[in-house]
């Protein structure tokens, strides 16, 4: 099986990374072969999605004493091989130039094609051993990466955090699988599938999942190691953990609450529906004030996990109502959403990772002018700019209006929560998309126009010719996802059947290329039709600046706002163009004060503006946990210094309260 083939390579490399690691040409060696292992699993997905034939299994004698390890490919798992291998295979070729230019990279290159086998083996995992074990190895690999330059202290803390929120989903999803496999003690899913679980296990299944997989995708306040640990890992593992594993942990939601538990109450959608929609405004507004590229594409992030969150809780409440259509055009939305944030933040990441490389800098106020001097990330990073921020014809702007006119119908639903909470989040779901135009508007206009703001920017250089044609590939895909969005959701259906029990409807009057899911009269688009009249239009433009322009060059002083002076300190920074919205939302939400010391006429001290930002997340959940922690170990620490008549004392008691226990179950 081609699946078991590139899974088995991507183990050896790391041995191979390990026992050849002090050779320069093993780092290339294993990214070509990482790159290999992902389009044979790319391959593979594309077999598999949508086979009539019935999904293939495999079982192999290893795992716990009781249970072999068993695999099967469904078509939610070829899927999902496709939205991992695509950006992996991408990634690993950026990485054989990129990864010359690490400090560290004999400690990233053997852990890389580990966590690359890590999440697809999640993927193909078919009973809950072999899902914990694989998630397991995806948290560790890519930790040990998080913590490559150990020498930063920030690393090191994101790291700490990192762990503990990857110990704490697993603790989740433990109790989690448990309760689905029920008393018998069978882990495998098809088992699963089978038992019935009553209203408590049930209620208790989903908030699990929640907190399990939801700690992994960073839905908020669960979100915490997230913009921490994707900025201090290597760009291209970035990429992956921003693009690519946050998905897997979406997948590992969709396998719960779609199929093994597969009857949640309405209830849950509506609350998994808000909690999307707050994800998505928060995630928006932390990555706005940011002033580090990096940071600000990890806070992107949250906002498009909440975006794909509203489409399952949309997904269930329809499920569970009867509107299987609905629910079909939810749940195909956030799939659509995955595969395109997918591709989309591993273009930003690797985009972001090759301006690190030119300049050393990832803070925007140190960068600027760098299209001229990069024009192939430039034009690259302004593509995915462009389709996060949901501007078609792009794949972003697809799924988010799927959402969209999901929304629009959420209110059917007779039940007041949904009547009531669907304009709510749809409000939100409006005010993110807006502010994440802001968001990238800002992030690209900082970097890349203008003039250099330091020496590093001003001596740029594009980067090698492998690097760019990694940007240049997922760049054209954010176009192809967009522009047959027909294609890609009757794909799509054969994903949702199984689990909603119905296909995605898509005009059968209009017909292709024009998408129109929920009536033939109004919300249609077709992104083909866009692709197509943009062309025409930018060739009609061409040809008349061509025929009717004039060819003499003429030269005039660029527009200088009425202030002759060339110094880049004079252009807007990253931090005054969110001043506006720190001021509106910041002052609130992130409790953002300003600090203006003016020096007195005659003094030579400088005038300093200083801005503080809170994160209430951290500060009023996270810190008081941790103190609380503190407090329960120095409690647990004086243990170790009692006296012997103490210890016989605890003895002593524990000893009568066992036999109490033990006499009152006796009496029922």
């Amino acid at each position: 099986m081609l699946i078991a083939a590139a899974l088995l390579a991507l183990p050896l490399l790391s041995l191979f990374a390990i026992v050849a690691g002090r050779k320069d040409g093993t780092h290339s060696i294993v990214y070509a072969g990482a790159f290999l292992s992902a389009l044979a699993l790319v391959s593979a997905g594309l077999e598999h999605l949508g086979n009539h034939w019935g999904p293939p299994t495999l079982v192999l004698p290893f795992g716990l004493p009781w249970l072999k390890a068993h695999f099967r490919v469904d078509n939610l798992s070829a899927l999902f091989l496709l939205i991992v291998n695509v950006p992996a295979a991408a990634a690993s070729a950026f990485a054989v130039g990129y990864s010359a230019h690490l400090r560290e990279r004999r400690r990233v290159t053997p852990f890389y094609p580990l966590f690359l086998f890590g999440m697809n083996a999640v993927l193909v995992a078919d009973d809950a051993f072999v899902f914990l074990v694989s998630w397991e190895f995806m948290s560790l690999s890519s930790w040990l990466m998080v913590l490559a330059d150990h020498r930063r202290a920030e690393n090191r803390q994101a790291a700490m955090v990192y762990l503990t929120m990857a110990v704490f989903g697993t603790f989740c999803l433990l109790p989690c699988f448990g309760l689905l496999a029920g008393g018998g003690g069978d882990y495998t899913f098809a088992s699963m599938r089978l038992h019935s679980l009553g209203p408590l296990a049930g209620a208790l299944v989903v908030l699990l999942a929640l907190l399990g997989a939801g700690s992994k995708a960073g839905l908020v306040p669960l979100h915490a190691w997230l913009p921490l640990a994707h900025p201090a890992a290597p760009s291209h593992v970035s990429a992956l953990m921003s693009g690519v594993m946050t998905k897997v942990a979406l997948y590992g939601l969709i396998r719960i609450l779609f199929d093994l538990h597969g009857h949640v109450g309405w209830q849950w959608g509506a609350a998994i529906m808000v909690v999307g929609g707050i994800t998505a405004v928060m995630g928006v507004l932390y990555a706005v004030m940011q002033d580090d590229l990096k940071k600000l594409l990890a806070y992107s992030t949250v906002e498009n996990v909440g975006i794909v969150v509203i489409g399952l809780g949309l997904a269930i409440a329809f499920k569970d109502d009867g509107e299987k259509n609905l629910a079909a055009v939810a749940l195909v939305a956030g799939l659509y959403h995955m595969g395109n944030h997918a591709v989309i933040k591993s273009l930003l990441f690797l985009g972001a990772g090759a301006v690190i490389t030119a300049t050393g800098e990832r803070s925007l106020g140190r960068l600027g002018g760098l299209l001229k001097r990069m024009p192939w990330t430039g034009a690259a990073f302004l593509m995915g700019a462009a389709a996060i921020s949901a501007l078609p014809p792009l794949n972003g702007f697809v799924s988010e209006w799927l959402v969209l006119q999901s929304l629009f119908k959420g209110p059917a639903v007779p039940h007041w929560a949904m009547k009531f909470g669907v304009p709510v989040v749809g409000a939100l779901l409006a005010l993110a998309a807006a502010l994440a135009a802001t968001c990238f508007v800002r992030a690209f206009g900082i970097a890349f126009l203008g003039r250099p703001r330091s020496e590093d920017a001003a001596e740029a250089v594009d980067v090698s010719f492998g690097m760019r044609w990694s940007l240049a590939a997922l760049a054209a895909l954010c176009v192809i996802l967009g522009a047959i969005p027909v294609t890609v959701t009757d794909s799509l259906s054969a994903v949702v059947t199984p689990l909603i029990g119905t296909s995605f409807a898509v005009s059968s009057d209009l017909g292709w290329p024009f998408l129109s899911p929920v009536s033939n009269t109004r919300g249609s688009y077709s992104g083909t039709v866009l692709v197509m009249i943009g062309l025409a239009l930018f060739g009609i433009a061409i040809l008349l600046v061509h025929r009717l322009g004039s060819r003499a060059i003429r030269a005039a002083d660029a527009w200088d706002c009425g202030t002759p002076d060339d110094d880049p300190s004079t252009q807007y920074t990253g931090q005054s163009f969110a001043q506006p919205l720190r001021r509106s939302f910041g002052a609130t939400v992130f409790r953002a004060r300003e600090t203006v010391v003016m020096p007195q006429p005659g003094e030579e001290t400088p005038a300093r503006h200083r801005v503080s930002m809170t994160d209430p997340i951290w500060n009023g959940l996270y810190l008081r946990l941790a103190r609380l922690v503190d407090a329960v170990a120095e409690q647990v620490n004086r243990m170790q210094y009692l006296t012997v008549r103490r210890y016989l004392l605890m003895m002593f008691c524990t000893l009568v309260f066992l036999l109490l226990v033990v006499a009152v179950r006796q009496q029922q």
